[in-house]
């Protein structure tokens, strides 16, 4: 029996016992991240946690809805046993209807019949590492491998366990400040959200020097269930001219190789990055991002609208 559930009722013990065996748990599903990036969200849980799906939920000008959060990727339905379209349906039908709008991500083991849903394909990136480093260099595209080049001639150097507030000031610095959704209190999330995970053995910060020793690029990463998640990244345009981020990309492929890891790029669905993370030998795949409205259209033109003048 699935049950919806409300956040004060949920037994995080037996939840991330679940994640963790669940044959597709990601670390994005641990009771510990998602309440760091969606503070009382709630769940659907079938029996004794034998299989769950977390429900980001919010409530809004009086409207209550479901969205993707900052900093996650992937959620959906997680199991311990055996995984259908049909019981993917199953919980999807048991959303409770008071959701007016549901605007989330599947994970790439979850899949539905699209002439039954709104599900669109997104892209993500994965590298398996399990050969050597030998091996994996050499499917490099030829761009990746002269952008390597030119990274080794600018004498970078990597300095892995650098602090995540310089991370998150390089990115303000630069990418951060062309991105008018990114308030201060998603920063603070986000490095509240590295320093959990480094805290719990999950989360890995490096970063690039110039030969000045001037940071230009740097990134954070996930490890857990054999997956090293590239989740942020930041760099300048010293970066850009050093190529730096193919350096430090290379770094972590050369440190982790050969082993029983996946190198999850975390997308994209844009033609550059998907061009620079196959660039490594990454291929493709797929997961759905799953929408549901039954707001009628005045509410729905209203609300969309609210939305657009709360964010300027």
């Amino acid at each position: 029996m699935i049950r919806y559930v409300k956040n004060s009722n949920i037994d995080t013990d037996k939840w991330d016992d679940c994640i963790r065996h669940s044959f597709n748990g990601i670390v994005y599903a641990y009771a510990w991240y998602l309440d760091i990036v969606h503070e009382n969200w709630d769940a659907l849980i079938e029996d004794d946690y034998e299989r769950v799906m977390p429900l980001p939920v919010s409530r809004k000008f009086g409207i209550s809805y479901i969205f993707q959060p900052f900093f996650v990727q992937q959620l959906g339905v997680f199991s311990k046993r055996i995984l259908t379209p049909e019981i993917v349906q199953t919980f999807i039908k048991t959303i409770p209807l008071k959701f007016k709008l549901v605007d989330i991500n599947l994970n790439s083991f979850n899949s539905v019949d699209r002439k039954l849903y709104d599900a669109s394909p997104n892209k993500n990136f994965v590298l398996d590492l399990i050969n050597t480093y030998q091996v994996l260099s050499k499917k490099y595209a030829n761009n990746t491998q002269r952008n390597l080049k030119k990274s080794l001639q600018s004498n970078l150097s990597l300095v892995k366990g650098i602090k995540p507030e310089s991370l998150i000031q390089l990115f303000k610095d630069n990418k951060g400040k062309t991105l008018g959704k990114w308030r201060e209190n998603e920063y603070m999330r986000l490095n509240r959200l590295m320093y959990m995970a480094i805290y719990k053995g999950r989360g890995i910060v490096y970063g690039v020097f110039s030969e000045h020793n001037q940071i230009c690029a740097g990134a954070f990463f996930l490890k857990s269930h054999n997956r090293l998640i590239f989740l942020f990244s930041a760099t300048n345009q010293l970066a850009k001219e050093t190529a730096a981020m193919t350096y430090l990309i290379d770094s972590v492929i050369r440190e982790f190789s050969p082993g029983k890891l996946v190198l999850d790029f975390e997308g994209s669905n844009d033609k550059n990055l998907a061009r620079f993370y196959s660039g490594f030998g990454a291929k493709e795949v797929e997961y759905l991002r799953l929408k549901r409205n039954t707001l009628n259209s005045i509410v729905h033109s209203f609300y969309k609208m609210s939305l657009l003048l709360k964010k300027q």
